[in-house]
């Protein structure tokens, strides 16, 4: 279920919306939306937030981003699964990182931590399904 919105990030998403769709197909990069929609950047991100948590749902265009067009509405199902991979990508490259970097060495030290060992144990499995997602 989808987060209730505020009043002020529903404002910014309307905007943000309405200029994707002004430039669709092309996209917007992060520059050309504060200038098409005369938002600061941290509010065209909470539009963009707003976007992603409701507004994407209700008009079920998903918002993707690519380096070469920025943000956009593609109605391509292959835009959205390579956008969902390399969002996963991310996730998992994180995720491990938490892992490498911080249980690791807290378990080496504490072996008997029953938070780092759930965490690593919970972990584990969330790690090997995003491993599989990208693929």
């Amino acid at each position: 279920m989808p987060r209730q919105a505020r009043p002020v990030a529903e404002h910014y998403g309307d905007l943000v919306r309405a200029a994707l769709i002004e430039a669709r197909p092309s996209g917007l990069q992060m520059r050309q939306l504060v200038a098409a929609t005369r938002l600061r950047p941290s509010q065209v991100q909470r539009g963009l937030g707003h976007l992603r948590d409701v507004g994407a749902a209700e008009h079920l265009t998903p918002i993707i981003w690519r380096r070469a067009d920025g943000y956009l509405f593609s109605d391509d199902p292959a835009d959205w699964i390579d956008y969902e991979k390399r969002m996963f990508r991310q996730l998992l490259n994180r995720l491990v990182r938490v892992i490498t970097g911080t249980l690791d060495p807290h378990l080496a030290r504490f072996p008997d931590d029953e938070w780092a060992q759930l965490a690593v144990a919970q972990l584990t499995g969330v790690r090997a399904t995003l491993d599989q997602l990208p693929k």
